[in-house]
């Protein structure tokens, strides 16, 4: 796998004027990257379980795939190329398939690329595929999608307005949140693990990592899942850290996460 600390020095690079940074060019790069032979590392899954709430198990948590191959789906967004620059991006949804349960002592290749370049009322959408297979059979599939904001229309969207559905738990998110999950994901965007990072992009103080916000859903529902199934959310506010969250799970089989004042930071679903 690549190395995560230096595509993120590449991404900063990147942002400064004249290195890169601003508008890249308009269609994606048609390219495929794969890494062979990813190994679970049991350490990092046992640390992963207790960050985001989920039983120690040989099982993998659905969104455990996206943290091996993270650093492979971060190599394609830094590469000159990609249509949007890292620095900036914002992840506003993200779609993970599990077609059977994939166990700590199986061997996973991955595959990643871009996919559904769009315009949006913000600036441009792009989806970020990453297959993960055993022995050549494809057993999970995630798709990140990222808002690249462009121009002075604004940033994430702010939620809806109606009532907020009845709690089921309420969940202290820690400052130690931020960082925990940087060192067991290995994505250390500023944002989350630094006050000043994140003003630097606009926000009073450090935020949650999106991914870990759908892990702590799943981890919260762990023992209804099927074998096989699709969980999509979308990622509204972000989520403050301190702070104290309401989750709420529906009866479609999906959920949401949403503030004292009942905006929510989070909607999804299981299917």
């Amino acid at each position: 796998m690549p190395a995560v600390g230096a595509l993120h020095r590449r991404a900063l690079l990147g942002a400064l004027p004249g290195l890169g940074g601003g508008r890249r060019g308009p269609d994606l790069p048609a390219v495929e990257l794969t890494v062979r032979g990813v190994t679970v590392d049991r350490t990092q899954l046992a640390d992963y379980d207790r960050v985001c709430g989920f039983r120690l198990s040989d099982r993998l948590p659905a969104t455990f795939p996206h943290v091996m191959g993270f650093p492979l789906a971060l190599r394609l967004m830094t590469a000159p190329d990609f249509p949007i620059p890292l620095i900036g991006l914002v992840h506003v949804g993200n779609r993970i398939t599990v077609h059977r349960p994939i166990t700590a002592d199986e061997t996973l290749d991955f595959i990643t690329y871009a996919d559904n370049l769009r315009p949006h009322e913000r600036g441009r959408q792009v989806d970020v595929v990453l297959v993960g297979s055993v022995d050549g059979e494809e057993v999970w599939r995630g798709v990140s999608t990222y808002l690249g904001r462009e121009g002075k229309s604004g940033g994430r969207d702010r939620g809806e307005r109606a009532a907020a559905p009845t709690t089921t738990a309420r969940w202290p998110v820690e400052p130690r949140v931020g960082t925990e999950y940087a060192r067991v994901s290995g994505d250390h965007n500023p944002i989350h693990t630094s006050r000043l990072g994140a003003r630097l992009f606009g926000f009073r103080r450090p935020i949650a990592h999106g991914m870990w916000s759908k892990a702590r859903c799943l981890a919260a529902v762990e023992a209804r899942l099927p074998d096989a199934y699709t969980v999509e959310v979308a990622f509204k506010l972000p989520v403050p850290l301190p702070s104290t969250v309401s989750f709420a799970l529906l009866p479609d089989g999906g959920f949401t996460v949403h503030d004292s004042r009942g905006r929510p930071h989070l909607a999804g679903l299981v299917r």
